[in-house]
C-alpha cells in the first residue's frame, strides 16, 4: 500500500532494508544517490524517504533541500554514519522529518517509519477518518455516520484510500494504473476512470469529501469536512 524509497549508495545495505521492509508489507524502490532518486520519483509515488547522507552525485542533505525547496512535503527519515549533534542539525536543516545513526536498529526504524507515516496522515492502523467516513483498510468497509459499514471491491477501496489520504493533491491516471494494477496490467487508463466513477456514485451526496477530475491530469479528493 505505501511506497517506500531507499536512497542508499551501498548495494548490501539498499538489500537489506528492502528486506525489512518488503516483509513489513511495505513497497519498496531504491535510488543510488540523491539524482537517481529525482528519476524515480518522476514515475513513482512515493509515501516515504529512507535517505543515506553520504552518498556520490548528490548527497543526502542536498537532495532533502531541494526537494523541500520544490514544495515537497514526503516524509524523509535520514539515516547516517555521521553521529555528531551538528550532523543532526544539518540534517533537520535540510528539512529532514526524523534522523537515525547507522548501524540501523531494525525495529526502531520500523517504528519512525510507522509515526512518520502517522504525521502525514496515513494511519499505521490503517483506519482513516474524514469527516463522519471512516475508512477500515483491514476490512475494505466505509462508514458513513451511523449507517451499517459498507464493503467495497479492493481496488475501489484502495484508490479511495490513496485519494483521501492525501486530500488536495493530484494523481495521475498513469500513477494510480501503475500501482493498483501495476506496470504489467494488459488493463488501460480507462480502468481507472471506470473504477472512479463508480466510488463517484457510492458517495454521491456525500457531505464529507468529493472526488475531482483535474482536466488533463487526473484526480484529485477534496475534504469538506475537518
Amino acid at each position: 500500500m505505501f511506497n517506500i524509497l531507499i536512497v542508499e549508495d551501498d548495494k548490501n545495505t539498499r538489500r537489506l532494508m528492502t528486506a525489512v521492509l518488503s516483509a513489513n508489507g511495505y513497497t519498496t524502490l531504491t535510488a543510488g544517490n540523491g539524482l537517481d532518486a529525482f528519476k524515480t520519483m518522476e514515475t513513482n509515488h512515493v509515501d516515504l524517504i529512507v535517505l543515506d547522507v553520504m552518498m556520490p552525485e548528490m548527497d543526502g542533505y542536498t537532495f532533502a533541500k531541494e526537494l523541500r525547496s520544490a514544495g515537497s512535503d514526503i516524509p524523509i527519515l535520514m539515516v547516517s554514519a555521521k553521529v555528531l549533534p551538528a550532523d543532526r542539525i544539518e540534517g533537520f536543516r535540510s528539512g529532514t522529518d526524523d534522523y537515525m545513526t547507522k548501524p540501523v536498529d531494525e525495529e526502531e526504524m520500523l517504528l519512525r517509519i510507522q509515526a512518520l507515516l502517522r504525521r502525514a496522515r496515513i494511519s499505521s492502523e490503517h483506519v482513516l477518518n474524514i469527516g463522519n467516513v471512516t475508512l477500515n483498510y483491514d476490512s475494505f468497509s466505509v462508514t458513513q455516520g451511523d449507517s451499517a459499514p459498507q464493503i467495497l471491491p479492493q481496488k475501489e477501496f484502495l484508490l479511495l484510500y490513496k485519494l483521501l489520504s492525501y486530500p488536495g493533491k493530484i494523481f495521475t491516471r498513469i500513477q494510480l494504473m501503475d500501482e493498483f494494477w501495476g506496470p504489467d496490467s494488459e488493463s488501460d487508463e480507462a480502468t481507472v476512470t471506470v473504477h472512479i466513477n463508480r466510488l463517484r456514485k457510492r458517495f454521491d451526496g456525500c457531505s464529507a469529501f468529493t472526488i475531482e477530475t483535474v482536466r488533463g491530469l487526473g484526480y484529485r479528493a477534496v475534504k469538506h469536512i475537518e
